[in-house]
């Protein structure tokens, strides 16, 4: 029966009770209802992202939170560790991650990959490094090879600092102590957060004692302090002192669901300087994330056009306007002028 047979019986049904008035009301209600067809759902406006607590993500997701948001979507930022991003990503509780560190987290994401339950969409970052580092004295001292570790035990006090628990980096710290691979056997991991460990580094380098830990790059650490990176870690952390590219990861179906939001992260990209610039901000100025993000944004208009290409707003207008009202910015020249 069509919407609008289901009214008129209805008024007849009720107009032999003597509610020819009430229902008369109901029926205009009912009428205009049925006059603008069947309704849709429009895809959601939230965007789910994963932070994992390191500065160098919390930089990344910022910066894509800003765009998003400028947008006029709705992003969600959850801080949890990595092993639960991907939990989540298959569950569907998240929609995206920019902060997987490859080769470092092969073994972590590779059941997902096979199983498809999470999908790689960019390569957001190259020439990024994650292994275990020292304060230059140290290697000046003679601590300069994964090796030499053992030797120096007593200055160490048998202790390797790591960041969260959960880290891939403590896995490898972890598996190399039990395995005593490099005579680590018997050394202790000292679990913090990324601000745990760099304020114990800070202590040591300011008291001039040692301390072995993991370091990465981009991080402000690099120019901060002066550490060196040891060699002799490719089997554990890979060449090149741990060389890394970063990867976006979403959802099994993101791309499906969210064309748009897809097409963005897709155009989203970093670079060591940009994510040093971005962590200065968060970590010696104390800004805000999201202001940080912002701010280093609308003084890189360049940056905001090649991401925002091909992207529009969530109600499927042209970007630029949008963002150049977010991000105060001044519209661009026109072609030929």
């Amino acid at each position: 029966m069509k919407c609008s047979d289901c009214c008129v019986s209805a008024l007849r049904h009720e107009s032999r009770t003597g509610l020819v008035a009430v229902l008369g009301a109901s029926l205009a209600l009912l009428l205009a209802a049925c006059s603008k067809g069947p309704t849709t759902n429009d895809p959601s406006s939230v965007i789910r992202l994963s932070d994992v607590g390191w500065t160098d993500i919390t930089s990344t997701t910022a910066m894509a939170a800003s765009v998003l948001e400028a947008l006029g979507y709705t992003p969600e930022v959850e801080v949890l560790s990595v092993a639960v991003t991907y939990a989540s990503l298959k569950n569907g509780d998240l929609d995206a991650f920019l902060g997987t560190w490859m080769p470092s987290q092969t073994e972590m994401i590779r059941p997902y990959l096979e199983e498809g339950s999470i999908e790689t969409i960019a390569t957001n970052l190259e020439g990024a490094k994650f292994t275990l580092a020292v304060p230059a004295y140290a290697a000046q001292a003679g601590l300069r090879d994964f090796a030499d570790i053992a030797r120096f035990r007593q200055n160490l006090d048998g202790k390797i600092y790591g960041i969260e628990p959960g880290n891939e980096g403590n896995e490898k710290i972890t598996t190399m102590i039990e395995n005593n691979a490099f005579g680590l056997g018997g050394f202790e991991l000292v679990v913090s957060s990324e601000q745990g460990m760099l304020t114990q580094v800070q202590r040591a380098i300011e008291r001039g004692t040692w301390i072995v830990f993991l370091g990465w790059a981009p991080h402000p650490m690099n120019t901060n302090m002066k550490i060196t990176y040891l060699s002799g870690g490719d089997a554990i952390f890979g060449p090149d002192y741990g060389g890394a590219t970063v990867h976006t990861i979403v959802r099994k179906g993101l791309a499906e669901s969210q064309p748009n939001v897809t097409r963005l992260l897709r155009n989203i990209t970093f670079t060591l300087d940009m994510e040093n610039e971005m962590m200065r901000l968060i970590l010696d100025e104390k800004m805000e994330p999201r202001a940080a993000a912002r701010q280093w944004l609308s003084r890189h208009p360049e940056v905001l056009r090649e991401w925002t290409d091909g992207v529009v707003t969530v109600d499927g207008q042209d970007a630029q306007p949008a963002i150049d009202a977010a991000f105060q910015l001044s519209p661009p020249a026109s072609k030929g002028l």
